[in-house]
Order: C-alpha cells, then sequence, then structure tokens
C-alpha cells in the first residue's frame, strides 16, 4: 500500500497542521502504516476521533452544545456530533441521509474491527495474529473516506470568526469584501495609544484602542523588531542628566 491510500486524511490533517495530537496520531499512522503493521488500523481510527474532536472544538456552540457529555465518547457518537454540526443530516433527500447514516455504519464496523483485532490500544492478544493486507486496506479506505466527507463539508462552512481557531486567511473572501467597503482613521492619544475608528458602510463606526507596539508585535514582527532598536538608540543617545 502507498500513501495514495489516504488522501483525505493527509489533506485533513495539513489543513489543521496546528492541532498537536491529530499530528501526533497522523505521525503514528504513517509510520505503521509504512511499515505495512496493523497497528496503523488503531491509528486511522485515532485519527478519525480526533478529526471529529477538533470539528466539534470548531463548530459547537456552547449556548447549545452538541459535544458528548461522555469522557471517552464512541466513535460512532463523535460522527454523530460532527455531522450534526456540519448539518448534514439537515438535507431532506433520501439519498443523501442514507449516505450519511452508511458513513456512521462504516465508523461502527471500523470500531468492531479494531476492537476485536488492534493490538496496540488494548493491550490483549489479537483476534487474528496477523491481519491480513486486505483487511488493513478496508480499515484505513474506511476512515479516509468518513474524514474526507467530514473535511469537505467543512469547507463549504464559514466558521463562527469568534471562536474559530482558523487562521485569518480561512476567511480570505470576507478579509476582502471588509477591507473594499470600509474606511480606517486613525490617531495617537494623550496616553500614547492608537485609537482607531473603524467606519463601516452603513455609517456605523467600531471605536479601537490598542497600543502601539501591541499591534506591531502582533501584525508584523520586523517591524515591531526595527521600531524597538529605533528607540533604543534614541534612549541610549540621551544625556545623562535627561536620563536621569
Amino acid at each position: 500500500m502507498s500513501a495514495d491510500w489516504y488522501p483525505g486524511i493527509r489533506a485533513f490533517c495539513l489543513h489543521w497542521r496546528d492541532a498537536r495530537m491529530l499530528q501526533d496520531t497522523f505521525s503514528t499512522f504513517e509510520l505503521e502504516f509504512s511499515k505495512d503493521h496493523d497497528a496503523c488500523i488503531d491509528a486511522a481510527k485515532g485519527i478519525v476521533e480526533c478529526a471529529c474532536r477538533v470539528i466539534i472544538e470548531e463548530l459547537d456552540d456552547p449556548a447549545n452544545p452538541l459535544k458528548p457529555n461522555e469522557s471517552a465518547p464512541p466513535i460512532h457518537s463523535l460522527v454523530g456530533a460532527a455531522t450534526r454540526l456540519l448539518k448534514l443530516g439537515d438535507v431532506r433527500h433520501k439519498s443523501f441521509q442514507d449516505l450519511v447514516r452508511r458513513y456512521n455504519d462504516l465508523t461502527a464496523a471500523l470500531r468492531v474491527l479494531r476492537n476485536e483485532a488492534g493490538t496496540v490500544s488494548h493491550g490483549k492478544d489479537g483476534f487474528i495474529a496477523k491481519l491480513s493486507e486486505h483487511h488493513r486496506r478496508a480499515a484505513v479506505l474506511s476512515a479516509d473516506a468518513i474524514i474526507m466527507f467530514l473535511h469537505t463539508a467543512y469547507l463549504e462552512r464559514e466558521p463562527d470568526p469568534i471562536r474559530t481557531n482558523e487562521p485569518y486567511e480561512r476567511f480570505a473572501d470576507l478579509n476582502d469584501e471588509i477591507d473594499e467597503k470600509t474606511s480606517v482613521t486613525a490617531e495617537t492619544t494623550e496616553d500614547g495609544l492608537m485609537a482607531v475608528v473603524v467606519c463601516l458602510p452603513g455609517g456605523d463606526e467600531i471605536p479601537l484602542t490598542i497600543e502601539t507596539s501591541r499591534l506591531l508585535f502582533y501584525v508584523d514582527r520586523q517591524a515591531y523588531k526595527q521600531a524597538a532598536i529605533a528607540v533604543r538608540q534614541v534612549s541610549s543617545a540621551k544625556p545623562a542628566d535627561d536620563i536621569a
């Protein structure tokens, strides 16, 4: 088998490159997969769990949570919560609802296969001493199909900017609209703060106050360093009496 067997897993893990647990599980999966070890089944199941948790944490509304209450929820509960948050169950077309159920069936089948045959997480002898390559393919392909399904649906959603862990670049279209249709004025207050006013298309204004240093630090680290060097040069050039 080759990496071509799991394009969905690879794409999801690349998108969420800052999710540490997901990346650790993905590294384990790739290692075991490259060695043709049955442990890649455990790792594939772990990636599905991590993927669902990432989506749930990203989309779940604290005011009306759909996140499972169990400390270690079964995989079908995690996939079920993820599909509800993606509003896949809201589609009334029967064929599509059947498709969602089939993916849940895949997760249940993967869980059973993992419980009976996995030798890593359960710490017991496997149901079969050595799974055939066919079984490993089935497990990996099922996990990849589930993640591809969820990831594609997620990319069609616009995350909530307030709660999201996504970077600024995720909102490229919205960023362009804001930049095009708003204007900004700025001045320095007596306290040395930057007073910024964002003028919205309808005439409303959003006032913001921020330290110049904080703006530079979070927007342009190179500019922050340049400003730091400049102000230190000025400070070091002051006469001793002025410094005192």
